[in-house]
């Protein structure tokens, strides 16, 4: 069943990655309930993520099935197969260092380059479900001053300079992440002191910030943060207002927000979006190859 699945799907998605100029996709999204994982493809590379299930873990011998019949539907080398177990946890634990192999390779997209990791974490460096939404920006970024909050490998960024923005800056609690943006606006040719990488915690970091100062923003901050480095925890639902109201702050009247969560259950308080117009967007930035249509949400604010 999974074997012929993916098969499915490689054939319909080989098509369509080719008409989209797209090399990195989701192929498989838990589609048969009783095989939760999740397969992406990254030009010619397997990632294969197990989601956790009420029973536990699923055996070894159950993965290794997995994984060969996932390797000789696509015809894949086994060499070139990762796979990660996603728990039900809390915390900075997307970003924990979970091996050190250093699967390490250089992908495109959008016509621009971006360094992926497949080993050692347990996001891969890009996150496949905002490929729409880094378009996007890219279509705004002309002769603007472009933050990105929460900024991880630094790709809004990228697509940002690639749109002509004035200048950008990325923010990130983590120093392995922001040099990795940095590998990241290098390869495509963004370099110097109008790309600026800030390690800091976000929330005080914007209340040191002048009022109005940038005029496209991204904003994709985790479900749930307990970073050492931090002064507080950082629960999305609870503290969204707070930043949204430090975010708009800093922007300059006119000037777009892009607001985003992977927390399926965020009920934005109306008072985040006050002195802005919002409109949810999520239908337009989750991409065509995620069955999973909840991935994220996303939210369009305009200054006013």
């Amino acid at each position: 069943m999974f074997a012929n699945r993916l098969k499915k799907r490689a054939r319909h998605f080989a098509r369509w990655a080719k008409r989209g100029g797209v090399s990195c996709y989701r192929l498989y999204d838990k589609d048969i309930p009783e095989i939760p994982l999740a397969v992406d493809w990254y030009e010619g590379r397997l990632h294969l993520s197990e989601y956790a299930r009420g029973e536990g873990p699923a055996s070894d011998a159950w993965i290794v099935a997995m994984c060969d019949a996932a390797c000789e539907a696509l015809e894949v080398p086994q060499d070139r197969l990762w796979i990660k177990r996603r728990e039900r946890q809390r915390g900075l634990s997307q970003y924990e260092k979970v091996g050190a192999e250093r699967a390490r390779f250089t992908v495109s997209e959008g016509g621009l380059r971006f360094l992926v990791n497949l080993s050692d974490y347990l996001d891969t460096g890009l996150f496949l479900d905002h490929r729409a939404t880094r378009a996007m920006v890219r279509e705004e970024a002309r002769d603007r001053d472009f933050l990105n909050l929460f900024g991880y490998t630094g790709a809004f960024s990228v697509y940002a300079g690639a749109g002509g923005a004035r200048s950008t800056t990325t923010v990130d609690l983590s120093h392995t992440y922001l040099a990795w943006a940095e590998e990241n606006l290098a390869l495509n040719g963004f370099s110097g002191p109008s790309h600026a990488l800030v390690q800091a915690d976000v929330s005080r970091w914007l209340d040191d910030m002048p009022e109005a100062h940038w005029d496209l923003v991204v904003c994709d901050p985790p479900t749930f943060s307990n970073s050492k480095r931090m002064d507080d925890v950082f629960d999305v639902q609870r503290d969204h207002v707070g930043l949204l109201r430090a975010v708009l702050r800093v922007t300059r009247p006119g000037g777009v927000v892009y607001f985003s969560s992977n927390f399926r259950r965020l009920k934005p308080d109306p008072a985040a979006f006050a002195g802005a117009t919002a409109l949810e967007i999520s239908d337009q930035t989750v991409p065509d190859d995620f069955r999973n249509t909840r991935i994220h949400r996303c939210w369009r604010l305009e200054k006013t």
